[in-house]
């Protein structure tokens, strides 16, 4: 029975961070921005570095730099796009319309990559909220491309705390040596139960 045998097989989801992007809010918010000239080049690198991977589909979050790299990659490869508002950036609750802060960020974020994901934004997500999100968008991917590979475009800090937290062979998170930055991208095979990180930036499992 083919429709049995294709659901047994593993998916690959070829997870990579949305090119660089300028912004107009200076402030906390859910604003997309825009991808720069330089960010729209390392779109075109990453539909370069998969171009012999066979492709199947690229899906992203819905803000429009994550959409704009989604469809730069997707046109190079000639796949589709689909997004998904479980791929966003965290969702920081309170700091939202008060000016961006990297100490801000980090006092939360800081515990995630310690470990402690417990830890949450007034009025915002937990770790254990990131997590439980980026597990159902993901999963529903795979079970959508059992036996093929597919591209995800995704935020940083969503992405580093999420995709080693689900992953098997993970611990410690590779996200607190190498966090994923422009350009690098992580591969997670979703096999039924089994979540296995086979690539991280440059680290590489075995």
């Amino acid at each position: 029975m083919p429709g049995v045998s294709a659901l047994m097989c593993p998916a690959t989801l070829v997870v990579a961070r949305h090119g660089d992007a300028e912004y107009v809010d200076t402030v906390f918010s859910d604003e997309g921005g825009t991808l720069t000239r330089q960010g729209r080049a390392e779109s075109s690198a990453l539909a370069d570095g998969v171009a012999d991977r066979r492709v199947a589909h690229v899906w992203c979050s819905d803000l429009s730099r994550a959409v704009q790299t989604a469809e730069i990659v997707a046109g190079r490869l000639g796949v589709g796009v689909t997004t998904r508002k479980g791929l966003r950036e965290v969702r920081v609750g309170e700091l939202d319309g008060r000016p961006f802060s990297v100490p801000a960020l980090c006092a939360v974020t800081d515990h995630w990559f310690r470990g402690d994901y417990s830890a949450a934004f007034p009025g915002g997500e937990s770790g254990l909220d990131v997590v439980a999100r980026y597990a159902a968008t993901l999963q529903e991917i795979a079970d959508l491309h059992r036996g093929e590979t597919v591209v995800v475009i995704a935020h940083q800090t969503a992405a580093c705390i999420a995709l080693p937290s689900l992953a098997g062979n993970a611990t410690p998170s590779p996200a607190d040596r190498d966090r994923l930055d422009v350009g690098d991208v992580a591969e997670l095979v979703i096999d039924g139960d089994d979540w296995t990180l086979s690539g991280w930036g440059d680290l590489r499992s075995g």
